[in-house]
């Protein structure tokens, strides 16, 4: 249950590496036809509406059967409906449960949405980047949304953590992460010397890319040129099976 980029490109990844997943979006909530259509790769796709008994059913029988659930919410919103954690483990005691947040789950701006430009800001990132640039702005904002896609690859990894620590060690397992985190996370790494680092080669627009990254695919939403998955396996076939369509084509199933 995630919308944008974080959560969905961690669903995405898993999808790209054979699972199977399920992407549940609300029919009350605007979508982000570019966007979605870029993360919804390697997914089927559902809409519920949780305030609806019927929908909310529906949910809670794909959780009852799942490994792994991906919510990208603020804290407490769910919970509100009955689908917190201490809820849902009653219902599927072996269920490895991913939270996305903006700013955490303690602390006083714990229940604050957010998203990633906001955290860039509101963290001084932006303003130290732009004093590093030492041109005078006021802020130098990144060149992507780099909290967001940073943070989903952070939400993949954690859920195959637990995924593995369930196996190994039973039970259900809980992971937090935080666009305020891997801001902190990002910015330990330091930064480099001079204006260096703003000099990178950037690609100004799609006829840039070398052609080899791309893939030609036919979906539900017509013909896709997109980036291929970056990941290789030795021995393993890595990448998406199942192209975008419009959000709410799928029944809410598992595939047998």
């Amino acid at each position: 249950m995630s919308r944008v980029i974080a959560a969905p490109l961690a669903g995405r990844t898993l999808a790209a590496h054979g699972a199977d997943v399920i992407w549940v979006t609300s029919p009350t909530l605007p979508d982000l036809p570019k966007t979605d259509c870029d993360l919804a790769r390697g997914k089927r796709t559902v809409q519920l509406d949780i305030r609806k008994e019927e929908d909310k059913a529906k949910l809670i029988e794909l959780l009852r059967e799942a490994d792994i659930f991906i919510q990208g919410y603020r804290p407490g919103a769910l919970e509100s409906r009955g689908l917190g954690p201490a809820d849902l483990v009653k219902i599927n005691p072996n269920l490895v449960f991913v939270n996305l947040s903006a700013f955490g789950p303690r602390g006083p701006w714990a229940k604050r949405r957010g998203y990633d430009s906001l955290v860039q800001t509101c963290s001084g990132m932006n303003a130290s980047e732009a004093e590093h640039y030492g041109k005078g702005a006021a802020a130098m904002p990144m060149p992507c949304q780099a909290l967001d896609h940073a943070g989903g690859y952070l939400l993949a990894t954690a859920a195959m953590t637990g995924l593995y620590r369930r196996i190994k060690e039973g039970g259900s397992w809980r992971v937090d992460v935080s666009l305020a985190g891997v801001m902190k996370y990002l910015r330990s790494l330091g930064q480099y010397p001079g204006t260096s680092g703003f000099s990178a080669k950037n690609y100004l627009s799609d006829k840039d890319v070398p052609p080899e990254y791309y893939e030609l695919r036919d979906s539900g939403l017509g013909e896709l040129k997109a980036i291929t998955h970056g990941a290789k396996i030795q021995g393993v076939e890595v990448g998406w099976k199942i192209m975008p369509k419009p959000l709410g084509s799928d029944k809410a199933e598992w595939l047998q």
